[in-house]
């Protein structure tokens, strides 16, 4: 009785038009108040107990890395080597503003950030060598999805904060499942454009592949910070979502300089010498490399000590300092010295422009608006652990169990049914505040039908990304709208053809476990699951 009550008023009060937190928490007190043996004071308790949950803190930190990653340049220059990588195929534009959606949802963690910062970008650019406003519309609003899908993902971090599970396991469960989404995109946007007679960039050669690796390093390189921080055993990854916001606010100012008082600034004058270029080039590969390096060796040669490691990297080092100048015609070996009048230039405006780049407006406004996302999700998650507090407290979850199982449930049939209540509530709700409802009471049932945790926590993310195209709610249909100017149904219409290989995507993923379970159990073990 008390979780009937418990369910009807949290759905009255998201009738009625209150926010989600408040419907949680409020149906939660009230239940505890009249309805439990559970004493008052448990709220308290509850609310404190979540507020000082580690996993939590990892989400503030990659919202904050979401926010200076989202600047134009950054998704410029991603787009850029998407374009390099892939824009010689059939549809290839389309297929490189996927590949570009990957890669930002590997710094963001975030869709709407993924949508916004790429497809602002490459719908203009589609448009302009030909592709229907309809088709760039489908392909972004779909691509963007991956964002929650692609570790790091804040929802990942919110179902492990509901779940107790592994943060570290559920980010390197979603990056098989992530490719294979991406790359089935792809096969269906290289059909469509076969079909339509869609144009076909032309192949750029290495080259271009290479610079525009180059020119997205930076960014890229929070990548491997973050997924080869953790799994090398550097930091936790609520101290991987620290640095990799520390990381973020470096780079968007003062290495790509896209804000701040050096934005427009070139590290190198535009009258330098050539051999002062090269120099300077030389000694900016072989410290990228080295730091690459540092981070890869964990997996590459875990038997060594850190020491061996560091010196191991000085032989490739010392290769690219002296053969790039002499690659580049400068038969000095000493040529990499002449890159030092460059860096003490910099180094000079960095240490200058330190503190006024930190109180600068641009910064101040991405500080706002990651603390306005960062307030209203956090005020979501304390008052949903407080309801599964009162759920575990109320037994709810085992009674639902014990139905199931008497009515002949098994595990393939409750994976179907978790699919239904998922793509049915995304239609009507924001990811993380439905996977906090959904994920306490389904998660018990789960361990006892014997399904995966990790496995079932990747199917809810997935469930997550499609109720992120799916209307009324639809959060990246609203956004894709924004930045294109159709309506609502025009990007239903558009987004309607890719949503159904995402279905496709969701069975696979649902009933194949090995997709989402082999490269966390390989590296990690499997999860041991501990009795709430």
């Amino acid at each position: 009785m008390e979780g009937i009550i418990l369910f009807c008023l949290v759905l009255g009060l998201l009738f009625m038009g209150a926010p989600i937190g408040v419907s949680l928490g409020l149906s939660s007190i009230i239940i505890i108040a009249f309805f439990s043996t559970d004493s008052m004071s448990s709220v308290a308790l509850q609310l404190f107990t979540a507020s000082q949950n580690y996993t939590l803190l990892a989400i503030p930190f990659f919202i904050l890395a979401s926010s200076f990653m989202s600047t134009g340049g950054v998704a410029k220059r991603i787009i850029r080597f998407a374009i390099a990588t892939v824009g010689h195929f059939r549809g290839g534009l389309a297929m490189a503003s996927v590949l570009a959606c990957m890669l930002f949802a590997a710094l963001s963690g975030s869709s709407p950030a993924t949508v916004v910062a790429i497809g602002s970008i490459a719908i203009v650019g589609m448009r302009q060598v030909g592709y229907t406003k309809d088709f760039a519309a489908g392909v972004i609003a779909n691509a963007g999805t991956l964002g929650i899908l692609i570790p790091p993902s804040i929802v990942m971090v919110v179902y492990a904060a509901a779940t107790d599970v592994s943060v570290g396991r559920m980010f390197l469960a979603g990056v098989i499942p992530g490719i294979v989404a991406g790359l089935m995109l792809m096969i269906a946007i290289y059909v469509m454009a076969r079909i339509k007679n869609l144009p076909a960039g032309e192949w750029q050669g290495i080259s271009e592949f290479i610079a525009g690796g180059k020119d997205a390093g930076w960014g890229l390189f929070l990548i491997i910070i973050i997924i080869g921080g953790i799994y090398g055993g550097v930091f936790t990854p609520t101290e991987a979502a620290a640095v990799a916001a520390v990381y973020a606010c470096g780079v968007a100012l003062f290495i790509y300089r896209d804000m701040g008082p050096l934005k427009g600034m070139a590290w190198v004058a535009e009258d330098a010498p050539s051999h002062v270029r090269v120099g300077f080039m030389a000694s900016v590969y072989a410290v990228s490399f080295y730091f690459v390096w540092l981070i890869l060796s964990f997996f590459l040669a875990r038997e060594t000590s850190l020491e061996g490691r560091a010196l191991m990297g000085l032989v490739p080092v010392a290769v690219i300092l002296f053969g790039y100048p002499y690659k580049k015609g400068l038969r000095n070996p000493l040529a990499f010295l002449f890159g030092l009048s460059v860096w003490g230039r910099n180094l000079h405006l960095i240490t200058t422009r330190f503190f006024p780049a930190l109180v600068h407006e641009d910064t101040r406004k991405v500080f706002v608006d990651s603390s306005k996302t960062i307030i209203m999700l956090m005020f979501i998650i304390v008052n949903a652990l407080l309801f599964a507090h009162v759920l575990t407290s109320e037994r709810i979850p085992q009674i639902i169990t014990e139905w199931m199982v008497g009515v002949g449930f098994n595990w393939f049939t409750f994976l179907i049914a978790v699919n239904l209540l998922l793509l049915l509530g995304g239609q009507f709700m924001e990811p993380s505040g439905l996977l906090l409802i959904v994920a306490p009471v389904v998660f018990p049932i789960g361990m006892a039908l014997g399904v995966d945790p990790i496995h079932l926590g990747i199917i809810m993310v997935v469930n997550m990304e499609i109720g992120m195209i799916t209307p009324p709610i639809g959060l990246n249909l609203f956004v894709t709208s924004g930045i294109t100017g159709m309506s609502l149904i025009q990007v239903v219409k558009a987004a309607a053809p890719f949503v159904a290989v995402l279905f496709v995507f969701l069975i696979i993923v649902t009933y194949v476990p090995a997709l989402s379970t082999w490269l966390p159990y390989t590296l990690m073990g499997p999860e041991i699951v501990h009795p709430r």
